[in-house]
């Protein structure tokens, strides 16, 4: 039986934060197995007739996997790039066309794989649930790099700066002579940062300065 909840027709409202497939085709007949195949595999789904609905879907903050055809009617070539580049959604192409340029670009762009209709539903099932793996894990990594961020943004001008400094291996008195100030200044400022940072090593700091994006100087 093909789910209402799952109905292309039904995409109105936002989405939960767990995980989803969202199949985007214009052929009702392939939106509808690709709809059942998941359903029996209990993954979540909601399927769109274009691209237009898909972009207008509610926002969803869990896990995504996009099946999708590249050369969908009124998709652009930029559409596709900014579904493939900077975004947790992961994308699986599904298309009748075995476009070798195409495949390349996908690939390489970031799509978890590239498949030829018509598939067997043991390599789409393996393909969604290797991208909805791949969109937690992109989730998870944003998640931890926005907390790093929040607790080095707690720190002052001249926190950062020290930090900065012992995150590259230099030592208190080193620090102290590239600030001109008291080396017991500095151990007074590297007292702080590793409070607000909530670390208790050096080790610790530079983790999470790598989380949270800040680059080693050295």
């Amino acid at each position: 039986m093909f789910d209402q909840a799952v109905s292309p027709e039904n995409h109105s409202g936002s989405f939960t934060s767990e995980p989803l497939v969202c199949v985007v085709d214009d052929e009702e007949e392939i939106r509808r197995n690709l709809c059942d195949l998941f359903v029996s595999a209990s993954l979540p789904v909601r399927a769109f007739g274009s691209f237009s609905e898909f972009f207008e879907r509610g926002a969803h903050q869990g896990p995504c996997c996009l099946v999708i055809d590249p050369s969908l009617h009124g998709m652009g070539e930029g559409d596709f790039k900014a579904i493939l580049i900077d975004n947790a959604d992961q994308v699986v192409c599904l298309t009748a066309h075995a476009d070798i340029s195409m495949c390349t670009f996908a690939m390489k762009a970031g799509a978890v794989d590239y498949l030829i209709k018509p598939v067997d539903a043991e390599t789409m099932l393996e393909a969604a649930k290797r991208a909805l793996a791949r969109s937690q894990a992109t989730l998870a990594a944003k998640i931890a790099r926005t907390a790093a961020q929040a607790k080095f943004a707690k720190l002052t001008t001249r926190e950062f700066g020290v930090m900065y400094r012992v995150i590259a291996g230099l030592l208190n008195k080193q620090i102290a002579a590239e600030l001109g100030i008291a080396e017991k200044t500095i151990k007074v400022h590297r007292g702080r940062v590793m409070r607000k940072a909530e670390v208790v090593s050096v080790a610790e700091l530079v983790k999470l300065a790598i989380t949270a994006g800040i680059t080693d100087p050295a």
